[in-house]
């Protein structure tokens, strides 16, 4: 009689990155861990700095002080930002007859985020070679050529990690909540919608309460 083959080994941060599916099956009965809040956290970095870059944040200080700033606060947000979402597809999944627990969105959230830990590594090492000119919205045209590459080669490479991390979120969720892909995308993109909306009220919300007058 033929003996059993073993049961595969799967390895969460490695085959995610192709076959996202299999991963949110293999952690689907896993508590949220370390690796969890590690991945969240290192998403919030990485926001971080692509806001800094948005805002020519290196225009007026150093890379020393924005790498601290993303270190203190990125992380915090980036934790803060996953169980937002969480809590947004654990109610949107519902409404679409979904199954998935919080834990489970907490997990396909965090390890889709494995290709933005690529990026986040690639946003250090261009850092260190670039400088301020990687936190400018418009890279000064007296850059040596080579750093000019560098920085376009960045760009192009943050891109490409970022969409196939939207894209395993999105099929670790139609998994997660046993939806087809086209429901799980419109899931997907709603949650987007309401966690945009509600950011912009917020912000609308501190600037308002900023502007008011210290006395009447």
């Amino acid at each position: 009689m033929a003996e059993d083959s073993p049961p595969e080994i799967v390895r969460p941060l490695h085959d995610v990155w192709l076959r996202p599916r299999r991963v949110a099956r293999q952690l689907a009965s896993v508590p949220i861990g370390r690796a969890d809040y590690v991945l969240g956290a290192a998403q919030g970095v990485l926001n971080w700095l692509v806001l800094s870059r948005v805002q020519s944040v290196g225009a007026h200080t150093g890379v020393a002080t924005i790498l601290e700033r993303a270190l203190v606060i990125g992380p915090v947000a980036g934790l803060l930002g996953m169980y937002l979402m969480a809590a947004v597809y654990l109610r949107l999944g519902r409404r679409a007859q979904g199954v998935a627990s919080r834990a489970q969105l907490v997990h396909v959230l965090a390890y889709s985020g494995v290709p933005m830990l690529a990026s986040l590594l690639l946003w250090l090492l261009t850092a260190a070679l670039a400088g301020r000119a990687l936190f400018l919205a418009n890279a000064p045209a007296h850059l040596a050529p080579f750093v000019l590459l560098v920085l376009r080669l960045q760009i192009v490479a943050h891109a490409m990690l970022v969409g196939w991390s939207l894209l395993l979120q999105v099929m670790g969720l139609s998994e997660a909540e046993g939806l087809p892909i086209g429901r799980a995308f419109g899931v997907w993109v709603l949650g987007q919608v309401l966690v945009l909306l509600a950011l912009l009220l917020l912000r609308m919300i501190l600037v308002s309460v900023i502007a008011l007058p210290l006395h009447p």
